[in-house]
């Protein structure tokens, strides 16, 4: 048997993008990145990099996160710190012209986290801005800038932030994956504000409260109250223990 000989075969490299989402103005928004370097110098992206030598995937996304937004990944089943995020896997992206330089093979993962900040701009992005997913979605992958012209995003990200969207989406149908827009303890009128965001249609405030209060280990009362969003006293609550709901909160046809 001849010996493994590695220069047999043609050298490519892996990077890690992120779809992050929030919820900012009641809006699903997307961090977005623009590009400081060929290429697609100008363009923009999703923020990501390529995985270092030493790195595993998940450490990777977790670094380029951090590094973009501040936020550290945590395990959905522990409390998460103040500056935490839901992170997964999300799918990966191997078309031989992908990238113009060379043969790459993106694995991209989904992020989560509330309301954030104006982003910093980091690694080789010279601007960072959070962005409708509406609009960056709008002529397949389109994102109209502030001259009014449309430009796609670079590489394929367009057709990433739509799998990324519609897996949360669809997720927060059978699992408590909206939680993670909200803050640790929360409203259930603002849960319903991130389910209204994410699925862009509007639900009935009475029929949403009767759902989410019914599926067990959803919703746990954390006895405190809350007048942040005016009016009367809202009933607080943080997420349960469940991670599969059942009934599942179905997508309303549109």
């Amino acid at each position: 048997m001849s010996p493994y000989d590695p220069s047999a075969f043609p050298a490519f490299a892996v990077t890690v993008d992120l779809v992050v989402l929030t919820v900012r103005r009641h809006a699903l928004c997307a961090l977005v990145v623009r590009r400081g370097e060929p290429p697609f110098q100008g363009r923009w992206a999703l923020p990501g990099g390529f995985v270092r030598a030493d790195e595993d995937l998940a450490d990777a996304a977790a670094r380029e996160l951090s590094e973009e937004t501040g936020l550290c990944a945590h395990d959905p089943m522990a409390p998460a710190p103040g500056n935490g995020a839901h992170l997964e896997q999300l799918a990966t992206y191997g078309d031989p012209k992908r990238d113009p330089r060379m043969r790459v093979v993106s694995v991209a993962h989904l992020a989560l986290s509330p309301d954030l900040p104006a982003p910093r701009a980091g690694g080789d992005a010279n601007n960072a801005r959070w962005a409708p997913v509406d609009a960056l979605l709008s002529q397949e992958g389109g994102f109209v800038r502030e001259d009014g012209q449309s430009a796609q995003l670079a590489f394929d990200h367009g057709r990433i932030l739509a799998d990324g969207v519609e897996r949360a989406r669809s997720k927060i149908e059978y699992s408590s994956l909206a939680t993670a827009f909200c803050p640790s303890e929360f409203t259930v009128g603002e849960l319903r504000r991130v389910y209204e965001a994410v699925w862009g249609v509007a639900l009935d405030p009475r029929n949403f409260h009767r759902k989410v209060t019914g599926t067990p280990g959803f919703l746990v009362p954390s006895g405190g109250t809350t007048t942040r969003q005016g009016g009367r006293p809202a009933q607080l609550f943080r997420a349960g223990g469940a991670t599969v709901l059942n009934p599942p909160m179905l997508r309303p046809e549109v």
